[in-house]
């Protein structure tokens, strides 16, 4: 149980970080848990390595003493957890090749590819959409998001591709995130999913938030969650490969949404290795998930604009050697 934090928000417009301290209080049913354990099912956003070097610099504290990551704890266990400020890094300019679908003076669409991290994080602090578009605008991007975020209103997976959205100009990124805030932003995805779908289509409502004990997950109606809806319609059904081809249509925006809302469902998404059955015949790299369509006022006209993003290459070759396969078993 909790009993005192002092961290100040995770907001995207975060503009300051500072050191948390924590302070948490083992319940009764929590008693004989590894310690390491422990902490990450209490604090989901923190990695067991980097627990493990809490605890070795002593930033962990069972009643004011520092412990080994072997210690379990006890009911009535003070736990002091204090979490340094990670370091302050600049995202810095590269020259790497952009599919940019629009582009003016107050904004640019970009279709991301596979393997593509949007804006740099541990363990990528390079080669990101970030770094790209801090090379092609010359650095001429919103400043609201700070430096790693430049005019980022809106994420997608590293493994995910399609259209999406970077400001240059604060006017616009306040406005086109006051937009996605409102679910103004229209945003449509196809998936290729696991099993067949019964209904055509269907709403899939449930609150996603951190996963309790895995940090890399998000899971559906956990607590604190935030309300999630995804819409789907079935485009296609691959009965001898046991794969459906939907479209999403979201109406929120969560991390991760579609892939957490579709596993819950018991129709992962095909090469899903965080929510799926590890099953990966196609030998796909990550989810087959494709922001496909993107369309919004323009910030500064109000006219009506919807970008496409087509189909990358993977994803039509996969289509084809499904349909194929289908093709083959009606033969």
């Amino acid at each position: 149980m909790r009993i005192n934090d002092n961290r100040i928000n995770d907001n995207i417009e975060e503009t300051a970080i500072e050191e948390e301290n924590i302070v948490f209080m083992v319940a009764p049913e929590d008693a004989h848990i590894r310690i390491d354990k422990y902490v990450a099912m209490q604090e989901g956003d923190l990695s067991r390595s980097h627990i493990q070097k809490l605890l070795d610099d002593g930033l962990i504290l069972v009643d004011d003493k520092p412990v080994k990551g072997s210690y379990q704890v006890r009911e009535g266990d003070r736990i002091t957890l204090t979490v340094p400020p990670p370091e302050e890094i600049d995202a810095v300019p590269e020259d790497i090749p952009l599919d940019i679908l629009y582009e003016d003076d107050s904004l640019l669409v970009v279709n991301k590819p596979k393997d593509m991290v949007v804006h740099p994080a541990p363990g990528h602090y390079t080669g990101t959409l970030v770094n790209a578009v801090l090379y092609h605008c010359r650095g001429n991007l919103s400043g609201i998001n700070g430096k790693l975020r430049p005019g980022i209103v809106h994420r997608i997976d590293k493994d995910t591709t399609g259209a999406l959205l970077v400001c240059k100009t604060d006017t616009a990124h306040e406005a086109l995130s006051a937009l996605l805030s409102s679910h103004a932003i229209h945003r449509r995805y196809r998936a290729l999913v696991q099993g067949i779908l019964k209904e055509d289509e269907g709403t899939i409502e449930g609150a996603i938030g951190r996963h309790p004990v895995d940090r890399k997950k998000m899971a559906i109606n956990v607590k604190n969650g935030k309300e999630a809806i995804t819409h789907y319609r079935v485009l296609e059904r691959f009965y001898a490969s046991g794969v459906t081809y939907v479209e999403c249509r979201l109406e929120t925006g969560r991390t991760h949404q579609i892939r957490v809302h579709m596993a819950s469902t018991g129709h992962p998404l095909l090469g899903d290795e965080l929510y799926g059955s590890g099953k990966n015949p196609y030998h796909l790299q990550g989810q087959a998930l494709h922001a496909m369509e993107l369309g919004f006022p323009h910030p500064e006209t109000g006219e009506e604009m919807l970008f496409v993003a087509p189909l990358p290459e993977y994803f039509e070759e996969l289509l084809e050697k499904l349909r194929r396969h289908e093709k083959g078993r009606n033969s």
